[in-house]
């Protein structure tokens, strides 16, 4: 398991950033889990507002992990800032979602984070995912609505 530990606020941010890219696509919440701090608090594009981390695994992430396809992070236009317990980020976003009946969309986002240095490892402390304006709230997978 890799945990950030990094002095540099904004390479946690962009470290943070670039796993949820890789554990989102892969759905491996397990991997995720040691990232996010077990007390955070969270606004997603299906849960409105959740307080601890396994509710934002069981309200948020599973909830739309596996529904999507094509997640990707934009790192190149990630922007990041903070200093030696704090740190925050903010990163646009792609995946592709699907309505009812399994045809595909474009479903972009952005989305915020704040880390908090707890024993040297940075964890989030508080995210925030939302969609684009006009962008369709609902995501059934390639399968559609069972």
């Amino acid at each position: 398991m890799t945990l950030i530990t990094t002095d540099d606020p904004d390479e946690a941010v962009t470290e943070w950033f670039t796993l949820l890219d890789e554990y989102c696509e892969t759905e491996d919440y397990d991997a995720m889990r040691p990232h996010v701090a077990e007390d955070v608090v969270s606004f997603g594009t299906k849960a409105e507002l959740v307080v601890g981390r396994e509710h934002l695994i069981e309200n948020q992430w599973r909830e739309i992990w596996g529904n999507i396809e094509a997640f990707s992070i934009d790192l190149e236009n990630l922007r990041s800032f903070g200093g030696e317990s704090t740190a925050w980020g903010v990163a646009t976003w792609d995946s592709t979602g699907f309505d009812e009946d399994g045809e595909s969309f474009y479903r972009p986002g952005r989305a915020t984070v704040v880390l908090e240095r707890r024993d040297g490892t940075w964890v989030a402390r508080h995210t925030h995912f939302s969609l684009y304006p006009g962008t369709p709230q609902f995501t059934y997978g390639p399968d559609g609505k069972a």
